[in-house]
């Protein structure tokens, strides 16, 4: 590793030097981005670790008595693809810049950081994934109490709550944040651990009520969330710091409400494949990817968090449900939404690069196209009936005077840099319109001025050129120099040309630059001060941004709702789920009409417990996902696969399906499963809906059977009494119908004929006779003798007779002594030296493997 420390000796240091230890030692936790002309130079150990991360060349410079300093440099207009590689890999980068142009005379520079920039504080949308929102996530946790607070600064959502630790953890895993920040003393074993001051009560308090310019946070609903305060104020902080507090966007804050909303655990979450496969871990061939036909960004994180929080609120789940009922009646007229939608943009992120002061001039005319946009859609939705809808449309009017000042000021494509000019429009400046004529006629008078002196000397070649070093020159080949005349002032010798000077030509040199420094003052002031006019609209911008994406939303769900057939659900405070014609959204989508559809009815009053059998393969674990997923999609407000489904509120939604191993924690697959197990049973209410595959698998028969039967009588028998299905291989279960007057026995009907079976995928009352594991493994392509044998076995344990790892063996040893012709007394005699009481199964495979052998 480079040291940086052995070259921090002022005396070896040249000036460029000396201003970036001066900056570095004020970041020393960031990465530096030193700004060098049009490359971002990373210096000593920044550019070790930079190379790596960036896959870029690591070279040195030699900087006099400081020897050679390790450098790697991006160049500037690839800055963003840089960062994005950085902020990936969690780094911290702090962006320092050239505060001043470049000049004659000046040697140094003065440069200092503009930004730091933390995964969870990136602003800039370019680096961002459009269709997911970025959080900074911010916990204290006070016994078995938690405060957190969130938000995401790319759009200004910010949001704070409390609760129980566990379920606040749950909300955590839930938004999966970008960066996490937690006092230095948390034992969370996770986050950036920031001094305890941050999270101090009082400072956050003050924080808070300073930013928002209020006297105390009653107004907010927080005035006594202490530990959100806390939790806040953290955040506010760190922010703040990072973006030398320039935090603008932030204009409001409101309480996330636990009691509010669905509660969905990671587990749930992952089982049931709601955002990504659990397999691939992709995004198609999950519920959201079912639902997402948004147009905007925007839309696509919205609907991001409906089904991230599913409400518990009947009244908002019917102000949703009417809303998407009435697009969905009106669909030919909303398709003229549509077309508006398609090339929209993401109104939250341009918003907010605008209240932040980054939008460019290409930003600002985007936005008055959008604006245009928004007021058409606001016109054609005005009617409709629905409060929710007349909302939206209130927040979609009422743009003309800023999109005339943008499209007055503006020219119609402008460019992206402030910098490269020609932005503005004629007529908007006295002084700016004069200086462009005069640089316009000057020119002219340039390419003029070039043909006269050609008519004056006879030189046929003569140019009239231009660079930086010496402004404008009058160019002459050697082979004419015997006709320059003198008044001709010789300025530089090239190799086969010579340049030279007039005082005419620096008069008019004198004009043009003057004239172009002008143009480009006066079109920076204009547009900082169009954006600065601009952005003093924020709230009515950000209630735009908001209603188009919520809009966005319900238009989605209609279109999904029309083309799959779903219908509306009804939802009441019953204990009921009752759907007839369930279909699994997901794999309905992939098999099409093919989907066996399924009725479901359960009550926590008397059908409690369904007790769900059948074969692999035929359609259990389907079953048990559509339930969820249509309770789920019921209550984000939206149309369901089904032609009715009544959904008595669910609370929480709880899932244990498959098996797999937390390789991360040392986990077995059969501890992983009855950790999940522990977690529902220690969380379930009486609004609870829990979905149980196979407990118990991980482990012996009789033990997994055992755990299962007295996980169904916990159910049964705890004043919550949830809902519950729960599938299993355990035959022996079924029984319970006979002592438990709410469990049910359903299962899924196969048809069985020469040969094999068929799975009919469809749902009936009653258990299922047999398992069929057998028939499943030859559809799965076991060998007809492994096949075979297994039935051989299966028989005699039907019979009732008592095998064990001695009859199997020499059983099966017999069977290859007649076989090869080797004596069966010889197999036997070796065998009967066996200690049966303590041969591990392991130990007789091998003696089995031995005496094959012997026999070969």
């Amino acid at each position: 590793m480079l040291e940086v420390s052995s070259k921090w000796s002022s005396e070896r240091l040249t000036p460029l030097l000396s201003q970036y230890r001066a900056i570095k030692e004020k970041y020393p936790d960031a990465l530096l981005l030193f700004r060098m002309g049009d490359f971002y130079e990373m210096l000593y150990e920044d550019a070790v670790k930079g190379a790596k991360i960036l896959g870029i060349s690591l070279t040195k410079r030699s900087y006099g008595r400081a020897g050679d300093v390790p450098l790697a440099g991006v160049p500037e207009k690839s800055l963003d693809t840089y960062l994005r590689k950085l902020l990936k890999e969690g780094i911290k980068v702090a962006v320092c810049e050239q505060l001043e142009s470049p000049g004659q005379g000046k040697k140094l520079l003065k440069r200092d950081v503009v930004e730091v920039i933390t995964p969870g504080t990136i602003t800039d949308p370019e680096l961002l994934e459009d269709t997911l929102p970025n959080y900074l996530f911010s916990i204290v946790v006070e016994k078995d109490k938690a405060g957190f607070s969130y938000l995401d600064l790319s759009t200004g959502e910010f949001k704070v709550g409390e609760g129980e630790k566990k379920r606040v953890v749950e909300i955590l895993k839930q938004l999966k944040p970008s960066e996490i920040i937690v006092p230095e003393d948390s034992e969370l074993g996770f986050g950036v651990k920031l001094p305890f001051y941050y999270f101090d009560k009082k400072r956050g308090y003050e924080i808070l009520c300073e930013h928002f310019k209020v006297e105390n946070l009653e107004g907010f609903g927080m005035e006594n969330l202490l530990l959100a305060i806390r939790a806040a104020g953290a955040v506010l902080s760190y922010v703040a710091e990072q973006k030398k507090g320039k935090v603008d966007i932030l204009h409001r804050i409101s309480v996330h409400t636990l009691s509010e909303e669905m509660f969905l655990d990671d587990f749930t979450v992952r089982n049931l494949e709601i955002f990504e496969t659990q397999r691939e871990r992709k995004r198609e061939g999950s519920l959201f990817s079912i639902l997402d036909k948004t147009f905007t960004p925007a839309g696509s994180r919205t609907l991001y968090r409906w089904l991230k929080f599913p409400l518990i609120s009947l009244k908002e789940i019917t102000k949703r449900l009417d809303v998407l009922e009435e697009i969905t009646k009106n669909y030919n007229e909303i398709k003229k939404v549509e077309e508006l939608l398609r090339n929209f943009g993401d109104p939250e992120r341009l918003v907010g690069k605008i209240i932040q002061e980054k939008a460019n001039p290409r930003d600002l005319y985007a936005l008055s196209s959008m604006l245009e946009k928004a007021e058409k859609i606001g016109d054609v939705i005005k009617e409709m009936k629905s409060e929710r809808i007349k909302e939206i449309a209130s927040f979609l009017k009422g743009f003309s005077d800023i999109i005339k000042r943008i499209k007055e000021t503006l020219v119609e494509s402008p460019p992206v840099k402030i910098t490269e000019g020609n932005i503005i429009r004629e007529g908007i400046n006295d002084e700016l319109d004069e200086l462009r004529k005069i640089s316009k006629d000057s020119k002219s008078y340039i390419l003029q001025l070039e043909k006269k002196e050609k008519e004056k000397t006879g030189i046929p070649n003569l140019r009239v050129g231009y660079n930086s070093v010496f402004g404008y020159y009058i160019e002459v080949t050697k082979s004419y120099l015997s006709k320059v005349p003198s008044r001709y002032l010789r300025k530089q010798t090239l190799t086969n040309v010579e340049r030279f000077i007039t005082p005419e030509l620096k008069e008019i040199e004198r004009k043009i630059i003057h004239a172009d420094e002008r143009i480009s003052v006066l079109e920076h002031e204009i547009f900082l001060s169009l954006r600065r006019w601009v952005k003093g609209h924020y709230e009515k911008l950000q209630n735009m941004a908001r209603a188009v994406a919520v809009l966005d939303v319900f238009i989605s769900l209609a279109k999904v709702s029309l083309e799959r057939g779903y219908t509306r659900p009804v939802l009441d405070n019953s204990t009921i789920i009752e759907i007839k014609d369930g279909r699994h959204p997901v794999v309905e989508s992939m098999i099409g009409e093919r989907f066996v559809p399924n009725d479901s009815y359960i009550d926590r009053e008397r059908n409690q417990i369904i007790l769900l059998t059948g074969p692999n393969m035929s359609g259990k674990s389907t079953y048990l996902r559509q339930v969820a997923l249509i309770v789920i999609m019921a209550q984000m407000g939206c149309f369901v696969p089904a032609s009715y489904a009544r959904i008595g509120l669910v609370d929480k939604i709880f899932t244990r399906i498959g098996a797999s191993d937390d390789v991360s924690r040392g986990v077995s697959t059969f501890l992983a499963e009855m950790l999940e197990t522990a977690n529902i049973l220690n969380n379930v209410t009486e609004r609870s809906l829990v979905i149980l595959d196979e407990i118990g698998r991980g482990t012996s028969t009789y033990d997994g059977m055992a755990i299962a039967w007295a996980v169904i009588e916990y159910f049964h028998n705890t004043e919550e009494r949830p809902r519950t299905l729960f599938a299993t291989h355990y035959h022996e279960l079924t029984e319970l119908e006979k002592f438990y007057d709410r469990v049910r026995n359903y299962s899924f009907m196969v048809k069985e004929k020469e040969g094999g079976i068929v799975f009919l995928r469809r749902l009936k009352k009653g258990p299922s006779n047999r398992s069929y594991g057998i028939e499943v493994a030859k559809l799965a392509g076991l060998p007809p003798k492994v096949i075979d044998r297994a039935k051989e076995i299966l028989e005699k344990i039907y019979k009732g007779e008592r095998l064990n790892i001695e009859d199997i063996i020499k059983e099966r040893i017999i069977q290859l002594t007649l076989f090869s012709g080797t004596k069966t007394d010889e197999v036997v005699k070796k065998l009967k030296k066996i200690d049966v009481e303590r041969i591990t199964p392991l130990e007789a495979l091998e003696i089995l493997a031995e005496l094959k052998k012997n026999m070969g």
